[in-house]
């Protein structure tokens, strides 16, 4: 707890009985959940931002979709528009958001990505629509308790997990601890490359000390691929970089960056940032700046589809921007143990 975390101890309290209420108004049926007409695959946290949820929806989608009629649901957090929407060719961030454009861009067409508030009323107007599907996938809807998810999945990562956390505003749970237990599996993501068998027992005490005890919990770690061209008159990717990266924890973007490019500066910004002309003007400073290194301006797959629509709208097309790909990675074992577990609930049946 930080020095300062006694001042802020009533107000996590109160976000406490506010949450506790509410959570037990659905568990006593006073608040009404619904089932979905569509099997649901929820992956969500306890924790705000930054656990990696959307690498872990493209994972399952990319593993699940062979098998299953798939599609992905979010509510589409950052975007300007609301109500229930699909995306398509023409999608931008600000009419779907950042995230579900990121999966869109790897699936297009194959997978449909569908973005809306109200989770139930989405799943009903997708069943409509595409009577085919079998299964959703959806982005961050573990604290959305209206809908009764048919497997929910809690991601947690491995520097900061939700048993060392606290609920906000001094910590960043967004509901206690113990309300893992509504969760049929946990993944602990972005965990080291070199994780020790007694750190993984250690972390499963004290997972299942708030969770089942037979709760199946993994370990995933994050891997990067090729830059990948997205702007600019040079296609020719080189290792003089300028990093630009709007993310809830941006440690694991950097330390990779700087073991493996030659990095002139880091421009950080908010999780889910909106850029404008002010951030283009930016770009284009720090582009002069550097433009004796004739760097490459290298940013992350969430970032990449804004920064590009800056860059055509702002005509910046003697910078070169690339994104760096993410994916998530399991130990071969646990990757198959892990989708076993999850084909026996949708796929088999």
């Amino acid at each position: 707890m930080p020095w300062y975390g006694v001042f802020l101890l009533p107000f996590a309290f109160l976000f406490r009985c506010i949450t506790d209420v509410r959570n037990i108004l659905f568990d006593l049926g006073w608040i009404r959940s619904y089932q979905s007409p569509i099997r649901t695959l929820v992956v969500g946290n306890l924790s705000v931002g930054g656990t990696g949820k959307t690498p872990m929806v493209e994972f399952l989608i990319g593993h699940l979709r062979e098998s299953h009629a798939i599609a992905s649901l979010s509510r589409g957090y950052g975007r300007r528009s609301k109500g229930f929407l699909q995306a398509n060719p023409g999608s931008s961030a600000q009419e779907i958001g950042d995230e579900p454009l990121q999966i869109y861009g790897k699936f297009k067409e194959e997978i449909p990505v569908f973005v809306g508030e109200d989770r139930v009323n989405a799943l009903h107007m997708m069943a409509q629509s595409h009577p085919q599907l079998g299964l959703v996938v959806l982005d961050d809807a573990f604290q959305h308790r209206r809908l009764q998810p048919d497997f929910s999945i809690i991601l947690t990562p491995y520097s900061k997990p939700f048993f060392k956390d606290f609920l906000l505003p001094l910590g960043r749970l967004r509901e206690r601890r113990g309300n893992v237990k509504r969760a049929d599996m946990v993944i602990v993501t972005k965990s080291p490359e070199l994780l020790s068998q007694s750190e993984q027992e250690s972390y499963l005490i004290s997972i299942r000390k708030y969770a089942c005890r037979d709760i199946p919990v993994f370990f995933s770690k994050i891997g990067y691929g090729k830059p990948k061209w997205i702007w600019g008159k040079s296609t020719e990717f080189h290792s003089r970089v300028v990093l630009i990266a709007g993310l809830a924890d941006n440690t694991l973007f950097w330390n990779f960056c700087k073991s493996n490019f030659e990095v002139l500066e880091f421009v950080s910004f908010a999780d889910h940032y909106d850029y404008g002309p002010k951030e283009a003007h930016q770009i284009l400073g720090i582009w002069k700046k550097h433009r004796d290194s004739s760097p490459v301006f290298l940013t992350t797959e969430k970032d990449a589809v804004k920064l590009k629509s800056l860059a055509e709208q702002e005509k910046l097309e003697e910078i070169s921007i690339f994104a760096l790909p993410i994916q998530v990675k399991f130990e071969s074992d646990e990757q198959e143990n892990l989708l076993r577990i999850i084909r026996e609930k949708f796929i088999e049946k």
